[in-house]
């Protein structure tokens, strides 16, 4: 589909058959201390997307600015949708959906973002990709490397979890630990693609990211029978999966699919809520230091705060903060009562739900469809169930010891 490119920050539009990051002008005006600027958006063309709503059904192909070779070799997408009856009853949400995006290849979500990346590098035969990454971006973009035998550069911060550096150690990817954070590590992954060329992947400062993560929306719209929930819920660190469920649902509208977008709501851990406090006092200003456990959503400077900001308002919608407790009591209570395991980033999403479940009702009814968005299998940090639970100790192989543990 063509496409050119729009600047989120001042607007001017660009077109080039060339791979683009920022834009040339805003990106030179970022001041210390606050949200970057310059970040692209990725604008399809209107008469392209006029044609799709001709079609019986959609798929995100339809969608994507680059062609996915063999999309086979790298199967994204067609997760499922949970419907949580037992949460749903708990909190009078009816029509409560949880989209489980922890069911694809590498784990997560990022895998959306990383298929396309990996189409706009073959695409322009370009056979390095690097980036930064805390673990799940990194983790899929090394299992889309291996997949396609892509080369795979990645920097991560040395206290990222050992689950998913091993994950991408494992996918045959060269993993660059750096002492210090992830600010840090997306500095130096940039510094090396100048250096040594390939395609950089960083989350938002390659517009693709945004485009490949767009594709929930669109599987979402089918899944709701060519329609959009009411309401989405997000998990929120630096405002790329934010931008790009938003994404969807604006091209989807774009194309005549679609009358609105749903009310699309950002949550963010107390202890790492830079784009929720932006949203709410229109500053865009970096934290001095974010400390939530959920580690993928732990961010200080948000790479792509100041869209996530833009859409949260042009979607109606709202920031809900929770703090670390919510988070893993939100985790808990999706694996006891739902059967759904997924990382503490991910339940923050569920956290935010649970948070909002009575205004959404006295707002909107208890007909209102809820969706959430769980990004990540509970798998990628086990150590953070350390002190919270345990395996029960063993007892002796006999019926008395059967009959004296169940007394």
């Amino acid at each position: 589909m063509r496409f050119s490119y729009e600047c989120s920050d001042c607007g001017k539009t660009y077109v080039s058959d060339e791979v683009m990051y920022q834009c040339p002008d805003c990106s030179q005006k970022n001041e210390k201390g606050s949200f970057s600027k310059g970040n692209l958006i990725v604008k399809l063309n209107k008469k392209d997307l006029a044609k799709l709503a001709e079609q019986e059904h959609v798929s995100m192909y339809d969608f994507f600015p680059y062609p996915v070779p063999t999309p086979e070799v790298f199967p994204v997408g067609g997760t499922p949708l949970a419907r949580p009856h037992r949460l749903a009853a708990k909190y009078g949400l009816k029509n409560l959906s949880c989209k489980l995006d922890s069911s694809l290849p590498s784990g997560s979500f990022k895998d959306r973002a990383s298929q396309l990346i990996a189409a706009q590098a073959i695409a322009h035969k370009q056979n390095r990709i690097a980036l930064a990454s805390t673990g799940n971006a990194g983790a899929a973009m090394s299992c889309a490397g291996a997949a396609y035998g892509l080369e795979i550069i990645l920097f991560v911060p040395a206290t990222a979890p050992i689950n998913k550096l091993m994950q991408s150690v494992l996918y045959g990817a060269t993993v660059v630990p750096v002492k210090g954070s992830y600010d840090d590590a997306f500095a130096l992954s940039i510094a090396y693609t100048k250096e040594f060329g390939g395609i950089n992947r960083n989350t938002a400062y390659n517009p693709m990211t945004i485009e490949g993560k767009k594709s929930v929306s669109i599987e979402l719209f089918e899944q709701f029978g060519r329609k959009a929930p009411d309401v989405v819920y997000v998990s929120v660190g630096d405002g790329c999966i934010f931008a790009g469920v938003f994404k969807g649902f604006y091209d989807l509208k774009e194309a005549g699919l679609i009358d609105k977008i749903p009310h699309l709501v950002c949550v963010q851990s107390k202890q790492s809520n830079a784009i929720s406090q932006a949203w709410k006092t229109q500053k865009y200003t970096n934290l001095k230091a974010a400390t939530t456990r959920a580690d993928s959503i732990s961010v200080e400077s948000p790479a792509n705060g100041r869209m996530a900001v833009r859409y949260i308002t042009e979607s109606d919608g709202w920031a809900t903060e929770v703090d670390d407790s919510e988070i893993l009591d939100a985790q808990i209570e999706l694996t006891r009562e739902a059967g759904i395991f997924v990382e503490p980033a991910a339940a923050c999403a569920w956290a935010g739900v649970r948070k909002d479940s009575a205004m959404l009702i006295e707002k909107f009814g208890k007909d209102v469809e809820v969706c959430t968005l769980l990004t990540g299998t509970g798998f990628k940090d086990m150590a953070v169930f350390q002190g919270r639970v345990s395996i029960p100790e063993a007892i002796e192989n006999s019926v008395e010891a059967v009959s004296k543990r169940f007394k």
